[in-house]
């Protein structure tokens, strides 16, 4: 309950020269307030940063029903909490701006991903060992224009 908030405080940095205590609810200056959020990490191709998605309801009165929605909210990732994989759950708290686009930070990590929820998030999908390289290129042997 270091920042104010119900979670876990993670174990001290290892490197406290190198460490970035500006951008740091934990160890360092940044005040943590306004909404927590839950979400599920879609990308981690930035720097100290992921984008977390959420998914939520919303009533559409015209036809009495549930519509879903989803918003992306880049968080600022402290270097205590990395690394994270995509399709791990992770709880972040809006902060003050830390860039153009980040307002937030993650506090926790909620739930570890498997390994069909990070293959599911990235598309991956398994090459058919059966098929060589020619037949997924399209490239084989039998052409009609060449008689």
């Amino acid at each position: 309950m270091a920042i104010g908030l119900d979670v876990d405080t993670p174990p001290e940095p290892q490197n406290p020269e190198e460490y970035d205590y500006e951008k740091c609810p934990f160890y360092g200056e940044l005040p943590v307030r306004g909404q927590i959020l839950v979400g599920t990490v879609v990308s981690t191709d930035m720097d100290k940063t992921v984008v977390v998605e959420r998914e939520y309801d919303v009533t559409v009165p015209k036809y009495d029903r549930q519509m879903k929605r989803r918003s992306r909210i880049p968080a600022h990732v402290p270097g205590v909490l990395e690394p994270l994989s995509v399709g791990d759950t992770v709880k972040i708290a809006e902060t003050r701006p830390l860039s153009k686009t980040k307002s937030h930070v993650v506090v926790e990590v909620t739930q570890e991903a498997t390994a069909e929820d990070r293959a599911e998030l990235t598309r991956e999908t398994e090459v058919d060992p059966e098929l060589s390289t020619e037949d997924i290129v399209g490239g084989g042997d039998d052409t009609e224009g060449d008689q």
